[in-house]
């Protein structure tokens, strides 16, 4: 019974990955945040807790919760960085923020803010941030360099990005591509995380 269960549940979210894949073009539509609400039940990597773990955050800090989407991962952070920290959970879809919202308060923080902008649209301040989260989001923006620059320059001294990608993603992207493109932007892969269909780098700002 169990393993029919299991196999139900793969089909599902496989189907649902390819109609994602057919229906959302480069952005994840806000139709399907419940389905991404939820941690993905067939790979660790992708999962908030392990996120918040392998990007080292820490009470006090603050952090860019970029393409937040529904907030899974942005709740966690919050709880984590705590009231002398803060978390900026940042969507281009404002019924995506809505979802965030909506999570955030009904789990009592006070210490998130809100932005409603994509990357690259130099929406971010200069030298802010200890930490930035792209979490299966790289694939969606269009104009991956100029975000990636943004990034940069809105990281304090040392600060990290870490991206993370699983192969159930539509807009999956491969580690080496993922490389090339943090390396021209400036940033130095420190850590590495899962396998190459399941992964999180870690980049550090050298200034």
């Amino acid at each position: 019974m169990m393993i029919k269960i299991v196999g139900i549940s793969l089909l599902s979210f496989t189907l649902l990955s390819i109609g994602w894949r057919l229906f959302s073009y480069k952005i994840c539509p806000s139709w399907l945040s419940w389905l991404i609400k939820m941690d993905n039940p067939f790979t660790k990597i992708n999962r908030a807790a392990n996120i918040v773990k392998n990007a080292d955050i820490k009470e006090g800090m603050r952090v860019l919760d970029a393409g937040c989407g529904p907030g899974r991962v942005t709740s966690l952070v919050a709880q984590k960085v705590g009231l002398r920290g803060t978390v900026f959970a940042m969507d281009i879809q404002e019924k995506m923020l809505d979802e965030a919202r909506k999570k955030i308060l009904s789990e009592n923080f006070r210490n998130v803010e809100f932005i409603r902008a994509g990357l690259g649209e130099n929406k971010l301040w200069d030298s802010h941030f200890d930490r930035v989260l792209l979490v299966t989001v790289l694939g969606e923006i269009q104009d991956q360099k100029t975000a990636l620059k943004e990034i940069y320059h809105s990281l304090r001294s040392g600060g990290i990005l870490s991206i993370t990608e699983l192969i159930f993603d539509p807009h999956f992207q491969k580690q080496k591509k993922v490389l090339k493109l943090a390396e021209e932007a400036g940033f130095s892969c420190i850590k590495r995380f899962g396998s190459k269909i399941a992964y999180t780098l870690n980049f550090k700002k050298n200034i």
